[in-house]
């Protein structure tokens, strides 16, 4: 028996931050913050946690919504151990550090204080980390919990060092997704799932509202994305693609890099830059211990232009080039969203989405936008005239919806818990999964609801 509490991430994509209270021994399962929120509202409801005993985190990966939120968890519970596998710790390094700027400028330090540098370098040293699928076993320290709780983490897929969380105590088994992919991807080859079944899923629905048929598989988008990228450099314009810096970036640079090998593209200038280079090496680094398509393949190697060097925006029109920029939502203070504005208005040039957009994002905005609309940007009292190519393509890092019922199929599930994912695609994911079978026990609790599992 054990319950289960939502602090964020629960009939929402942001905040993820589950509590399992596992006979005395209290666990997190990931620790972020909301995107699309500001400030202390962007944290998880760490204050439901004060009459709780909580002994470790466990981060399925680095991504900011699993991952920023860790400091400020820390300051409320300076003894819990945090334990990931070694390549989200490095990563971790590298995006925490990214993050505290952003904090600095969104919360008030009167009540609640930002971290420093030098205290993000002392938590990260006390992470501690285990490879993929070597147990290790836990148990509640601070109220001496006599019952060892055994862990394994598995490959999700998703980006580098993400992982499936498997726990097994007395007879239950709970496996937690994270962000999971059973589908390869450039570099990435897919998710493995642990060997046995399971009594209780908490299973990510990212895409559970997205028809598959929209979903091409990789190789078929990349052979559109080729068609489409000559179309715009034949002429002469310049291709943007807002990227997250940490997974679609990678990505999306080794399908660039093998696509002008084969010739498929035209060789011309391509732009990267900021974090995602530092990520970009520890991609490299851990090439050979991963599941990796190509270990041959080096992120660094392939020759690259620094966005950040660039103080006139004009330059990128100059030749025609392909330009990575961090911000994979285009929210307002990224790079990707300053260069928007400057895209839409040429008409030879493009603008490319190659993952997924939340809809109350900037983002949005652009993706499905037609040239010839007049779209809305916060910077501007009156509507602007796009009038550069903006192309959608789907290069996904989660799973589709039917390998998340495939998943719970596998795993063969008594409890499906479903988090991560809006309303729509909690309700399919929930609707065929009993129709997979009507005697699974299926729970998607709110912020703040607690269920308890026999």
């Amino acid at each position: 028996m054990f319950s289960f509490l939502p602090l964020g991430g629960a009939g929402e994509i942001g905040a993820s931050c589950f509590y399992l209270n596992i006979s005395g021994t209290g666990i997190i399962l990931d620790c972020g913050m909301h995107p699309q929120k500001k400030g202390l509202d962007a944290l998880p409801a760490f204050e439901l946690l004060d009459d709780k005993p909580l002994d470790f985190v466990l981060i399925s990966h680095a991504h900011q919504d699993h991952l920023a939120a860790l400091p400020f968890l820390v300051q409320r519970h300076p003894y819990v151990k945090i334990i990931t596998t070694p390549q989200t710790r490095a990563l971790a390094e590298k995006t925490l550090h990214d993050s505290v700027s952003i904090w600095k400028e969104q919360i008030n330090e009167d009540k609640i204080k930002v971290y420093s540098h030098e205290e993000l370098d002392l938590l990260i040293s006390s992470i501690e980390y285990k490879a993929y699928k070597d147990s290790f076993f836990i148990k509640g320290y601070k109220h001496l919990s006599p019952e060892e709780i055994k862990i394994a983490f598995y490959d999700a897929g998703h980006i580098l060092g993400s992982s499936g969380i498997l726990i097994e105590h007395n007879n239950d088994k709970i496996f937690y997704t994270g962000d999971i992919n059973l589908s390869p991807q450039e570099l990435l080859t897919g998710a493995e799932l642990p060997d046995t079944s399971v009594t209780t899923l908490i299973t990510e629905t990212t895409y559970g509202s997205t028809d598959s048929f929209s979903l091409k598989n990789w190789n078929e988008e990349k052979e559109r994305f080729s068609y489409e990228l000559n179309e715009i450099l034949k002429r002469g314009g310049s291709i943007l693609l807002p990227v997250f810096s940490l997974g679609k970036s990678q990505e999306m640079l080794a399908v660039i890099s093998d696509l002008m090998k084969k010739k498929k593209i035209i060789q011309t200038d391509v732009y990267t830059g900021g974090l995602s280079l530092k990520i970009n090496r520890i991609y490299d680094y851990n090439r050979f211990v991963v599941n990796y398509s190509d270990t041959d393949f080096e992120l660094s190697a392939f020759p690259q232009k620094n966005i950040y060097d660039v103080s006139d925006y004009n330059q990128f029109f100059k030749v025609p080039s392909i330009v990575l920029a961090p911000g994979g939502m285009m929210l307002k203070e990224t790079i990707s969203y300053h260069l928007g504005k400057k895209w839409i208005d040429r008409k030879d040039s493009a603008i490319f989405f190659v993952g997924y957009v939340e809809e109350s994002t900037p983002g949005y905005i652009f993706a499905y936008a037609n040239k010839g609309d007049k779209i809305f940007l916060d910077d501007y009292t009156s509507p602007v005239e796009v009038k550069c190519e903006i192309k959608n393509f789907r290069f996904g890092a989660h799973s589709k919806r039917e390998e998340l019922i495939e998943i719970a199929k596998k795993l063969k599930a008594e409890n499906v818990i479903l988090v991560h994912g809006d309303p729509p695609s909690i309700n399919w994911v929930g609707e065929n999964i009993l129709k997979l079978n009507k005697k699974i026990k299926l729970y998607a609790p709110k912020r703040g609801e607690t269920i308890h599992i026999n």
